[in-house]
């Protein structure tokens, strides 16, 4: 039997302005499709992540909720900040919840997203001043903290070269993902860095999350970047889930909970930021803009 055409969004995702912070393709599913066709549609969108979104009927959970699987161009993936956030911000935005909180189904559990009054929106004029784009609310993200471990290894000095022969502060694993996480000297070595992409490939992990210090006329706590080309992307342009270890590191490091945190690749991106301790989350607030629609028809 012949599948249905699926809906199609890509969104823009911590920002507030087009062409700039993240970009994710979401995909609303009527129906059940197979994990080739999945990976093959992300592979033909070719950019960072393609969601998708499976509504899920439960008398008695009074919570919209849906199943939601994240693919890069080349493998699926257990977390994804920016395609989470992109998926709430269309069922915010066209109405397909009434709901202000969100429960998604995914690899890493029941993760929650929800509206959040924008109180630095103005009148119509930010409106004609943004073209339209913005859109009066945040969406708060609630992930599980990702720790780090101590990173002891010969390899130091090849992960250094990947990095373009850049000084290394600190040097660490994480616990969930396994990315190295590597301390840079300053948020302005965090910009000015120029990766060597061949050479990540080799290093240990996932990827490579660097971050440093932001310069203190920024308006900004810290910066960071995140390579993975591994997975088929050189340079997320902003990697929402990689703050799940961000967060903690620097909340111990800085000695609070909550920081404006800036993602320094070329298309930028601007994450409002929460450690609940406790209970060991990290609540990651954005907004999004969305670029394009369409549908699929194969």
């Amino acid at each position: 039997m012949a599948k249905g055409p699926v809906k199609y969004f890509v969104v823009d995702g911590f920002t507030d302005s087009a062409f700039k912070g993240n970009p994710a393709a979401v995909c609303l599913l009527e129906e059940e499709r197979d994990e080739e066709w999945l990976q093959s549609l992300a592979a033909e969108f070719s950019i960072p992540v393609t969601g998708y979104l499976t509504r899920i009927t439960d008398p008695e959970c009074a919570t919209p909720r849906f199943r939601l699987r994240w693919f890069t161009p080349v493998a699926e993936i257990e977390l994804c900040g920016h395609a989470t956030l992109a998926s709430a911000h269309i069922l915010f935005a066209t109405g397909l919840v009434n709901s202000e909180i969100i429960e998604f189904d995914t690899l890493s559990g029941i993760l929650t997203a929800k509206k959040v009054p924008d109180v630095k929106a103005t009148d119509a004029s930010s409106k004609i001043q943004t073209g339209g784009a913005h859109e009066g609310f945040l969406i708060e993200l609630n992930f599980p903290v990702d720790p780090t471990t101590e990173f002891n290894s010969a390899e130091v000095s090849d992960i250094s070269e990947a990095l373009n022969g850049a000084s290394l502060i600190d040097i660490k694993r994480t616990t969930t993902s396994d990315d190295l996480f590597i301390v840079l000297p300053s948020g302005k070595h965090v910009m000015e860095l120029q990766p060597r992409f061949d050479a990540i490939q080799k290093c240990p992990g996932r990827g490579i999350i660097v971050s440093g210090i932001a310069p203190p006329e920024s308006g900004f706590d810290f910066m960071s970047r995140f390579f993975c080309p591994k997975y088929g992307v050189n340079e997320d342009p902003v990697g929402g889930s990689a703050h799940c270890t961000l967060t903690p590191y620097w909340s111990q490091k800085l000695g609070k909970c909550d920081f404006i945190a800036y993602a320094a690749s070329p298309r930028g991106g601007i994450l409002n930021v929460h450690l609940d301790e406790q209970n060991q989350r990290v609540l990651l607030r954005g907004k999004a803009v969305t670029v394009m629609e369409g549908c699929v028809l194969v």
